[in-house]
């Protein structure tokens, strides 16, 4: 039996952006925070937000906070990798910065 996967994109499903800024620190350090929901989940995640939080220099990631395709919600600090147990956006957006702030020196 021969199965055969179809992919494709549906022209009206949209992604609507909820949330970005990006700010470069006066040490040269980078945080940036882009949230998107979409109309459903992303492979390996439950919900149907997509995120990418990203604290750290060009060229390095300190802290970082994301749900790649097919990893589900998982964050990076310092450049170790652990699964993340996304709630909400706000408690998402919390988290990382608790982590960038204690990656700073001045944990909450």
């Amino acid at each position: 039996m021969t199965r055969r996967l179809h992919v494709g994109i549906i022209a009206n499903m949209k992604a609507q952006l909820l949330y970005r800024s990006k700010a470069v620190l006066s040490d040269g350090a980078i945080l940036e925070m882009v949230v998107w929901r979409l109309p459903g989940p992303v492979l390996g995640s439950i919900h149907s937000y997509k995120y990418s939080l990203f604290y750290g220099y060009p060229g390095k990631r300190v802290v970082g906070y994301d749900n790649e395709r097919g990893k589900g919600d998982h964050k990076h600090i310092k450049g170790h990798e652990e699964t993340y147990a996304f709630s909400t956006v706000e408690k998402l957006i919390d988290d990382f910065l608790a982590d960038v702030q204690t990656r700073r020196g001045r944990g909450r």
